[in-house]
């Protein structure tokens, strides 16, 4: 599943006409680096959620012939990310399945990190399995960090007055059966992770190369640079 119903608000003005999914980076739309992501490891079909623009969303996603997409039309209510996964289950499956933000996308290093993170999924241990990018791997992000993480891979959180170096990068692997009996409301994926903690069974696989957010209009240009940049290292 790609995450792609958000509204984009730092993104102005830019996403006054577009969605934010398809800001361009390098020619290419967000949302297509992540559905290209998934092509490349085997997935066939992706569920999409629109809301902001839908009609744009849908058109753009049309074009894709290398893999299925099916829509999860939110254009009644915006389920922010936790409600948006309730609504689509039906659509995923009862299977394991990857969860993609469509605004967040990383240059892969010596792995492909999709393929990186199924070597890693152990569904006897863990029930989510988040990509975790080092600060010093990422680009457009200011925050204290999301996570601790244990020798083993364990994640936890940081406290309010601590920081860490560990970022959620925006893909995960997950069991659909965490959202069993959950209504189709308005809720984040937040509630999810941290019952995962209460358990024990939220993980993180270290990411391999740069991870790049595109939150507001003078990240595009970060983001630009850095794929230059990387381009110019793999070349020498």
């Amino acid at each position: 599943m790609v995450l792609a119903a958000g509204l984009g608000k730092r993104m102005r003005p830019i996403t006054s006409t577009i969605p934010k999914p398809l800001v361009e980076i390098r020619g290419k739309a967000l949302i297509d680096y992540g559905l290209d992501a998934l092509a490349r490891n085997g997935v066939e079909t992706a569920v999409v959620n629109v809301h902001y623009l839908a009609d744009l969303m849908q058109a753009h996603l049309r074009r894709r012939k290398d893999l299925a997409i099916v829509v999860s039309d939110e254009r009644e209510a915006l389920l922010e990310s936790g409600g948006g996964v309730v609504k689509a289950l039906p659509m995923l499956g009862p299977d394991p399945f990857f969860l993609i933000n469509s605004d967040t996308f990383w240059i892969d290093g010596y792995r492909d990190n999709l393929d990186l993170m199924t070597d890693l999924w152990d569904p006897a241990r863990m029930d989510l399995l988040l990509l975790i990018a080092d600060m010093r791997q990422a680009t457009g992000y200011d925050g204290r960090g999301d996570f601790n993480m244990d020798v083993e891979g364990r994640l936890s959180r940081v406290g309010e007055r601590d920081m860490s170096p560990y970022i959620y990068a925006g893909a995960a692997i997950l069991k659909p059966e965490l959202f069993a009996g959950m209504a189709t409301e308005k809720f984040s994926l937040n509630r999810i992770f941290d019952r995962s903690i209460e358990a024990d069974r939220l993980y993180g696989a270290r990411l391999d190369g740069l991870w790049l957010t595109v939150g507001t209009p003078g990240a595009i240009a970060e983001a630009e640079a850095t794929f230059l940049a990387s381009a110019s290292a793999s070349a020498a």
